[in-house]
């Protein structure tokens, strides 16, 4: 009973420091069990693309067997679409994190969808028609203009802070404390510090049987079925 008592109080130890919203952790009753199940994660990367640092990421994520979702920024897209080609054509989902940057929440509401639109328009010129889901920046947008959006808007459930410490260590450690089976990971393609720590996370986690999906691929494995307007930000 000590050790069982033990076990918990670490399970929630090592909780400590993640993020809201990451989810409830559930303690199984045969953690070897656990260990031997699929776990589904998906990966996010906004801002980008980099020319700097997207490219040997997406070389990682292709020899690890990884796929991830990139929600760039048009006015990046415009300087490097051979970037964004290179993710659509190997399997990542790209979707859209406005065209400029701007607070959308601070917009009027026509100005807000204008800017998603725009970006919209720039990747089906890019990478043919589709559903580009939304990220607006920061995570915020009124809730009139998400609801007039005809994709599903995505959030996240893990927040690893890449562009606040910049430190490879230290993003490590909040992916390997808060990451489980059915979170979204926000993270940001612009630095090599996030680069190294995700590439060291995926094959440290694969062994313990995580397998890196994109978003719409988790909702669906999780029998989510994603909604326009709807905000998600974990299966």
């Amino acid at each position: 009973m000590r050790k069982r008592i033990g076990a918990l109080l670490a399970a929630l130890v090592l909780l400590t420091g993640c993020g809201a919203g990451s989810g409830i952790a559930v303690v199984e009753e045969a953690p070897e069990a656990e260990a031997e199940m699929v776990k589904y994660v998906a990966l996010t990367f906004d801002d980008g693309p980099s020319p700097r640092c997207t490219p040997r990421l997406l070389d990682g994520l292709q020899e690890l067997g990884a796929r991830a979702t990139f929600f760039v920024v048009g006015c990046q897209v415009v300087k490097d679409p051979d970037i964004v080609q290179r993710m659509a054509a190997e399997g990542h989902q790209v979707g859209n994190h406005s065209y400029d940057h701007a607070a959308l929440n601070q917009l009027t509401s026509r100005q807000a969808l204008e800017d998603l639109e725009k970006n919209d328009a720039l990747l089906r010129q890019l990478l043919g028609d589709g559903d580009y889901w939304v990220r607006p920046p920061y995570g915020l947008l009124a809730e009139a203009e998400a609801a007039a959006l005809t994709v599903p808007l995505v959030n996240w459930s893990v927040d690893t802070e890449d562009w606040r410490t910049k430190d490879s260590g230290k993003i490590l450690d909040v992916i390997y404390r808060c990451t489980g089976d059915g979170d979204i990971v926000l993270l940001h393609d612009r630095y090599q510090n996030t680069v190294d720590a995700v590439l060291a996370a995926i094959g440290h986690l694969q062994e313990q049987g995580y397998v890196f999906v994109t978003v719409a691929e988790l909702l669906a494995l999780k029998g989510v079925a994603a909604e326009p307007g709807v905000t998600y930000r974990r299966a």
